[in-house]
């Protein structure tokens, strides 16, 4: 009797607090500062940093690859407007007339001033344009193209060794034939070369058509390049990869 009569007390004292608290639990709850939208707002706040995150990557990548990063299509101000298309294709001037260096060293080399000379003192000797070439001549300061072709300072490139394996102007330099200014043909990128040294074969031609711009092969090109991979014994596969080919 006794401990059923203490069971009573203490469960009738637990039903007091118990309301007690459900009385008082609205003047303790804080008032609510974000409305319940909020929550849909910061999810798709969230989502929507993901994607423009993945957005200005995509961005960046496209622009890497833009002409105005690479410089592929744009010509560049030059001191004299010298045009390829009528020297190479109009007046049929070989590339080595001027680049003499190109079969014996890593520079292709530009034509110092007498080489302008030896013909414009006699052909358009008094046309304004080549004003600065004559200029050139009095003095013997060096006109200062702007290189068009301009590979960083931490890649080695060798005009003769490629000239040699049988690699024509053609693979880099485009079409300068029909550029009556020059511009850059391709990007020139580390990309674009190990795509070439993983796979020579499509650019290889024989050593005498190095320089013929308009020449096409006459048989499959892949199987004319691997008979010159032979031939020429270049050295294909994981070796012309190797990091060391183009970071000395």
């Amino acid at each position: 009797m006794l401990m059923t009569a203490g069971a009573a007390r203490i469960t009738d004292y637990g039903l007091r607090i118990t309301d007690y608290a459900r009385r008082l639990t609205p003047h303790l709850l804080m008032a609510q500062i974000f409305h319940p939208s909020t929550n849909t707002f910061a999810k798709a706040t969230i989502f929507g940093a993901v994607f423009f995150i993945a957005g200005l990557a995509g961005i960046g990548l496209l622009w890497v690859r833009s002409p105005y990063a690479t410089g592929v299509g744009v010509v560049q101000p030059q001191p004299v407007q010298f045009s390829h298309e009528h020297h190479v294709r109009g007046l049929g001037i070989d590339c080595r007339y001027c680049h003499t260096a190109v079969e014996e060293s890593a520079n292709a080399g530009l034509p110092p001033t007498h080489t302008y000379m030896s013909c414009h003192s006699q052909i358009w000797n008094d046309s304004p344009a080549l004003e600065p070439v004559r200029e050139s001549y009095r003095t013997g300061v060096p006109i200062a193209w702007t290189r068009v072709h301009d590979l960083p300072d931490h890649v080695y490139f060798n005009h003769s060794i490629h000239i040699h394996q049988g690699v024509g102007c053609v693979t880099c330099h485009g079409r300068v034939d029909e550029m009556p200014l020059m511009w850059k043909a391709q990007p020139m990128t580390m990309e674009w070369c190990l795509d070439c040294h993983r796979q020579p074969e499509q650019h290889l031609r024989p050593r005498e058509f190095v320089f013929d711009l308009d020449w096409t092969p006459a048989e499959d090109q892949r199987t004319l390049g691997r008979r010159l991979i032979e031939e020429y014994h270049i050295p294909a596969g994981q070796r012309l990869t190797e990091c060391y080919i183009c970071h000395r």
